[in-house]
């Protein structure tokens, strides 16, 4: 059965909202160390709202002190080519980028490798070129950018990309406080 990219713009919506059940299911793909740490975001989840079609981005995940606008990508192959058909996905990171710049933001790429049954299928990637301070900036200065060809072209490498459960656990580490041994 095929699923439709809105299915997977819901999955990531419910893997940063916490939804016991999507995180419960997702964490089975990682080791059992990681499990554990990966399931505290069901704690500590994001409000995430699904902006498809009206600001331009899939989601909008909100948090205290952050904001991230999410471009969902989904394929089987471990490449995404942004110049690939119509040429759409080059204009719309442009679009993105302007978007962010102006306010001070970082736009994440979600890409979602399509039938991979024995690894995590998220990997997360940062389409912002300029860097912000604070915390924001630490956190994108981490995660893996958009990569280019020698042309100049967009591209996603799936293999190259934050796997999501690091994602929660960078960004956990960066925003709470650390726990003191008893």
């Amino acid at each position: 059965m095929r699923r439709g990219a809105s299915a997977y713009e819901r999955e990531l919506k419910d893997l940063f909202q916490g939804d016991p059940d999507r995180i419960r299911s997702y964490g089975r793909s990682l080791p059992p160390p990681g499990r554990g740490e990966f399931e505290r975001i069901v704690e500590r989840p994001f409000l995430v709202i699904r902006a498809a079609g009206s600001l331009g981005f899939d989601l909008v995940a909100l948090r205290r002190e952050f904001a991230f606008p999410l471009e969902v990508k989904a394929s089987q192959e471990p490449v995404i080519r942004f110049t690939a058909g119509s040429g759409r996905a080059e204009g719309q990171l442009l679009a993105h980028r302007a978007a962010v710049d102006r306010v001070g933001l970082m736009v994440l790429y979600a890409y979602r490798r399509v039938g991979l049954r024995s690894e995590e299928c998220w990997r997360l990637f940062s389409a912002t070129r300029t860097t912000t301070g604070g915390m924001m900036g630490v956190l994108g200065r981490r995660l893996p950018p958009i990569e280019t060809t020698r042309e100049g072209n967009a591209i996603l490498r799936w293999e190259n990309g934050m796997p999501l459960s690091r994602f929660f656990q960078t960004f956990r580490f960066l925003t709470e406080p650390v726990e003191a041994p008893a």
